[in-house]
């Protein structure tokens, strides 16, 4: 459903690849993440160098604060290339532990000097990790979302319940939080397939400096539509939960306008 993007430079001299494009090819096996091969210098490289393995760039943090977000995790790793942010949740709430994926294997070494610095209030520990652990946590991630919207578990930290949500007025604009750092309107579109929107309907809210905050505004074409839009609360998009809440034009504005 949907498409994290192309790897930069596949099979090619790039050694970076498009932020947050990376779940959808867990089982591409010509992939950079997949252990093949790149050309680093050409010809002069001999096939013994070619066929080492690329470190895997992924490390785990343990001690995050419960309220954490993918963009608290992002600025605590500010200055390095984050490719994806995954927050690890068990029966349905955030452990306190996540994966972050960076640009390159030698990013990972910056990240590992963070080990024990604070977030808030909490030191957090960095540890180096493998592409198969990341791998796991994000089909136990998926896995847990599928369980949590079967048996109804309870809601994930700092979100409004379902019922306080039907008694909210509907406008015609949902709020979406939670979104993956990498997702586009298209990808928002295809979310919502069942209410045929356009690239006009979605707002997609950025910080400053053009990174992605993982919220968005979605204007449908009426109230009664984007009320039977909110059955998607909590579903997955790639492999993130998405919270839906009623908005409004207004808020929406705001949102675009306020420097975050």
């Amino acid at each position: 459903m949907y498409s994290r993007g192309n790897v930069l430079g596949s099979g090619g001299g790039a050694d970076g690849f498009e932020v947050g494009a990376k779940r959808q090819r867990m089982l591409d096996p010509s992939s950079y993440f997949s252990g093949s091969s790149l050309l680093y210098g050409g010809p002069a490289f001999s096939s013994a160098l070619l066929a080492q393995p690329r470190p895997f760039p992924v490390v785990r943090l343990r001690g995050l604060p419960f309220n954490c977000t993918e963009s608290d995790v992002h600025e605590f790793f500010a200055g390095l290339d984050v490719v994806d942010v995954l927050l690890v949740h068990k029966q349905g709430r955030f452990s306190g532990e996540a994966y972050c994926v960076f640009g390159a294997p030698m990013q990972v070494d910056f990240a590992l000097q963070k080990n024990r610095q604070n977030m808030g209030r909490r030191y957090i520990e960095v540890f180096r990790s493998k592409k198969l652990e990341y791998y796991h946590a994000v089909a136990a991630e998926v896995a847990e979302g599928k369980s949590t919207n079967r048996e109804s578990a309870p809601s994930l930290p700092l979100s409004k319940s379902s019922s306080e949500k039907d008694h909210l007025e509907h406008t015609g604009v949902l709020k979406l939080r939670g979104l993956p750092f990498s997702a586009s309107k298209r990808d928002i579109i295809e979310f919502f397939k069942e209410n045929d929107l356009t690239h006009e309907n979605v707002h997609i809210v950025s910080h400053s400096d053009g990174r992605a905050t993982g919220e968005a505004y979605v204007e449908f074409r009426s109230p009664a539509e984007a009320k039977v839009a909110m059955g998607k609360d909590k579903m997955i998009l790639g492999s993130r939960y998405i919270e839906l809440f009623p908005s409004s034009r207004e808020e929406a504005v705001r949102a675009a306008a306020k420097p975050n």
